[in-house]
C-alpha cells in the first residue's frame, strides 16, 4: 500500500484533492443550504428487519430489491446471450435477407433511446405474451399451492412473477443487440484460412461454425461478454419505469414513503457498485489467470 502511495504522482494527488473538495463541496451545500436531516439510523432496517412475532430476520424493500435485480441479471444475461449468439451468426450468414433482418434488428436498438425501446417491447412484445401464454393465471395458482417454496427460491414472490418475466424479456431482447454485435466480432476476427482447411477435409459450413469458428469467437468474446454483463446490471435500472420491483423501483417507493432520499440513494448506488465492482475484480482475475 506505501509503495503505490509513493508511486503516486503530484498531478494524481492534484486530481484526488479536487474530487475530495467537489464531494466537501456538495456536503456542506446539503448541510447548509438544504438544512437536511440525516436519518442514516434508519437504513438498516429498511435492509433487513427483525419480525417480533415469528422471531426471525426478514429481507426488507432494499434487500427485496437488490435480490430482485440478480434474479433479473442473471436470467436475462442468459436469454441475452442465446438471443445475441444468434444474431452475431445471423449477421455473418451468407444468406443476403437473414443479414439484413438481423442487422436492421441491431441497427434500430443501437440507435433508439434505451427508454423508447423498453417501452415498445413491454407493450407490444412481453405483455402480448404473458397475456398469450396465461402465465399471471398459472403464477397465481402456484402462489397459492403448497409447494411453491422452490419456485418462490428461484423467482421470488410468485405473485410478481409476470412482473419478473416482463423485465427478464425486454431487457434481454435490448441487451442481445449489444451482444450479437461482440459475437459477431468475434466470428470475423477468425483468419479465413482455417474456414478454408475446414471446407477442404469435407466440412459443411454448419460443421465449421459448430467446430472451427465457435469456440475460438466466443473464447476471444469473454472479456467483452463479461464487460455486458455488468452494464446489463446497471441498465436493469430503467425497468423499473415499467413497474418491475426491483432495486431502483423499491429505491423510489423508500423515497416517497419516508423521504430519506439521500441516505437511500446513496445506499442503493453503494449497492451497484459493490456488485458491479466485485464482478469487474472477478473478471479481470479471471483473465489473468487464461492469459
Amino acid at each position: 500500500m506505501l509503495n503505490r502511495l509513493k508511486k503516486l504522482h503530484w498531478l494524481d494527488w492534484l486530481v484526488l484533492a479536487v474530487v475530495l473538495a467537489f464531494f466537501g463541496y456538495i456536503w456542506w451545500k446539503i448541510e447548509g443550504t438544504l438544512n437536511y436531516n440525516w436519518r442514516w439510523h434508519l437504513i438498516p432496517n429498511y435492509i433487513l428487519r427483525f419480525h417480533t412475532e415469528r422471531e426471525e430476520w426478514f429481507a426488507n424493500v432494499l434487500l427485496q430489491g437488490l435480490i430482485a435485480t440478480i434474479r433479473i441479471s442473471i436470467y436475462a444475461s442468459i436469454l441475452a446471450v442465446i438471443l445475441g449468439t444468434i444474431l452475431g451468426i445471423a449477421r455473418c450468414a451468407k444468406n443476403l435477407t437473414i443479414r439484413m433482418l438481423a442487422r436492421t434488428y441491431l441497427e434500430f436498438l443501437r440507435n433508439i433511446p434505451p427508454v423508447v425501446v423498453i417501452f415498445i417491447f413491454f407493450f407490444f412484445l412481453s405483455q402480448q405474451l404473458i397475456t398469450a401464454l396465461n402465465i399471471e393465471s398459472w403464477a397465481r395458482e402456484i402462489a397459492r399451492s403448497d409447494n411453491r417454496a422452490v419456485w418462490e427460491f428461484f423467482f421470488g414472490d410468485m405473485r410478481r412473477f409476470p412482473s419478473l418475466i416482463s423485465g427478464v424479456i425486454v431487457l434481454a431482447l435490448f441487451e442481445s443487440a449489444f451482444v450479437g454485435e461482440i459475437v459477431r466480432a468475434g466470428i470475423q476476427s477468425i483468419d479465413r484460412g482455417q474456414r478454408e482447411a475446414a471446407r477442404s477435409i469435407g466440412m459443411s459450413r454448419t460443421q465449421e461454425m459448430r467446430y472451427i469458428v465457435l469456440p475460438q469467437a466466443l473464447h476471444k468474446v469473454m472479456p467483452p461478454m463479461a464487460n455486458q454483463f455488468i452494464t446489463l446490471i446497471k441498465d436493469s435500472a430503467i425497468i423499473s419505469l415499467i413497474s418491475v420491483q426491483e432495486l431502483t423501483f423499491k429505491t423510489v417507493e423508500l423515497v416517497a414513503s419516508t423521504r430519506l432520499i439521500f441516505e437511500a440513494w446513496i445506499t442503493t448506488a453503494a449497492f451497484y457498485f459493490v456488485i458491479c465492482f466485485g464482478l469487474s475484480m472477478l473478471f479481470r482475475r479471471l483473465e489473468r489467470r487464461k492469459s
